[in-house]
């Protein structure tokens, strides 16, 4: 890791936690706030995948909304009430406690530091202001610049491109199990940050490194 040139991370489950909009206002949600929120983001990300498939793009934060009013379709005892709230607390999504210091730590040692994520511009500029990474960050790497979603072998090049490095230079890092395979099979040494304890998956496309936070990286 000493000889990365650049270190590159996914934003959403990564750097930011994806279940803290619905967890500040869990009691208003429910008992099913958890179910709740795992269903709002597995149908945002299968909207990504479907859309980029089909060709039919549209930007995260609209993936975003569709995917909650799909959600508080399926849960009647959620308040609908509370969509806008849901909405606004997406834009400040807290970051995981260790994320600041490692990216310091990382920024010290003089490699490129970068988000590579499907959120739309002006989401993650909210996202990586709110959590003050703004100034240790070099880019932020997004999607609607090629209008198609992870795990496009073209997402993953951006980075190469823009650093004019070659993958194997690159140490992507991300929570998502889906990333890392995509981010393997383009050549990036990959991380898994499995946050969960998942099991393996995608075992012909393994991650150079496993770890359950950023803080070892």
């Amino acid at each position: 890791m000493m000889s990365t040139a650049a270190f590159v991370f996914d934003a959403y489950g990564t750097l930011f936690d994806v279940h803290a909009a619905v967890r500040r206002h869990a009691e208003r949600a429910g008992p099913e706030h958890q179910r709740f929120s795992e269903m709002w983001r597995a149908k945002q990300l299968e909207y990504s995948w479907v859309r980029t498939l089909m060709g039919s793009y549209r930007d995260f934060w609209q993936l975003t909304e569709e995917a909650l009013d799909h959600t508080l379709a399926q849960f009647p005892s959620v308040e609908r009430s509370l969509r806008a709230d849901l909405l606004s607390a997406y834009w400040t999504l807290d970051c995981y406690p260790e994320v600041p210091a490692v990216l310091k730590d990382l920024k010290s040692r003089g490699a490129k530091l970068a988000i590579l994520s499907n959120g739309s511009p002006d989401m993650l500029a909210a996202a990586v202001k709110n959590a003050a990474l703004d100034v240790i960050l070099d880019d932020v790497f997004s999607v609607d610049a090629i209008r198609a979603y992870k795990t496009a072998p073209q997402v993953y090049d951006m980075v190469t491109t823009a650093y004019r490095l070659y993958p194997h230079a690159v140490s992507f890092q991300s929570s998502n199990r889906w990333d890392v395979a995509g981010a393997q099979k383009f050549g990036f040494r990959t991380v898994w940050i499995n946050r969960s304890d998942l099991p393996d998956e995608y075992t012909d496309h393994r991650p150079d490194l496993i770890l359950p936070s950023l803080t070892s990286l």
